[in-house]
């Protein structure tokens, strides 16, 4: 299967050297660094570079674009503009945070179209390493051909695939991003609390390592609620008043972060069905002091 790449950044790259490694030939590709485009196609070892991106779309049945992802609908805008993509061609981005709604007018030119987001992060690619996407999770959604394609694709890469609405892609994405950005946070927390607590930060993460892992080890066999365990769980208001006490004089910044993440906890420790009432009642009253 012959494809092109719009957008020659890190993802861009990868995804055309690992996916030629698999069967697929990388025919063309575009850039808004030239520069880019060349390198790319040297690391993958065919194809042709050129300067506008319609020129990819012309020449390729299956198009990536793979561009910062406030370009993406206007470069698609372009080239059916000028009925640049192939008829029938796939036309897939790699947003996140997008759906496949916003290459809706590839399909003026009758084109599918269908969006693949890799659940990864990706570092400059460098040669001889080993692929980024062999055993990684990866949704797809689009257009039911789009989809069928994209399957293959993840296939191809050893990938694991999903298949979400197109409607549902905006609070995936905010569900990957608490999982990964906001769990920095949470565990930025931690750490501030033991570095108040006169432990060096040198040895603080490993100190809480083994909590972290074993909680999401916790989640993984039993479920979020299931593993939910510690004082809001017991209706223990007396320790979390004093956690309270203590934050509010030592990191008063943290205060209202702890407030919040115990009222949503709360939540949690109801639907196990092993806090009283009462205490559900103190500990509410904690939180929204």
């Amino acid at each position: 299967m012959v494809f092109g790449i719009i957008g020659c950044g890190r993802l861009g790259i990868c995804l055309a050297v690992f996916l030629s490694r698999q069967g697929f030939e990388a025919k063309a590709f575009s850039s808004k660094h030239l520069e880019s485009a060349k390198t790319a196609c040297e690391f993958v070892g065919t194809g042709r570079v050129y300067e506008d991106p319609v020129d990819v779309a012309k020449s390729c049945p299956i198009v990536f674009i793979t561009t910062p992802d406030t370009v993406i609908e206007s470069v698609c805008e372009r080239i059916a503009s000028k009925n640049g993509f192939q008829k029938d061609a796939m036309v897939f981005h790699l947003s996140g945070a997008l759906s496949s709604s916003i290459l809706v007018s590839a399909k003026s030119n009758m084109a599918h179209v269908g969006s693949i987001h890799p659940l990864q992060s990706f570092a400059p690619y460098e040669t001889g390493q080993e692929s980024p996407f062999k055993g990684i999770n990866i949704s797809i959604e689009g257009d039911a051909a789009a989809v069928e394609l994209g399957k293959e694709i993840v296939n191809a890469l050893k990938a694991n695939f999903f298949t979400i609405p197109t409607d549902a892609k905006t609070v995936y994405h905010a569900a990957a991003v608490v999982a990964s950005n906001y769990l920095v946070t949470v565990e930025h927390f931690a750490l501030q609390l033991l570095k108040a607590a006169d432990i060096s930060e040198e040895n603080a993460y490993e100190i809480l390592e083994p909590l972290i892992m074993g909680t999401l080890g916790n989640i993984k066999a039993r479920g979020s609620i299931d593993a939910l365990t510690g004082p809001v769980a017991r209706g223990d208001d007396e320790i979390v008043s004093r956690h309270l006490v203590d934050i509010d004089k030592k990191l008063p910044q943290f205060s209202s972060l702890y407030r919040l993440l115990g009222s949503h906890t709360l939540d949690i420790a109801k639907q196990q069905g092993q806090i009283t009432p009462d205490a559900v009642k103190k500990l509410s009253t904690l939180f929204t002091s």
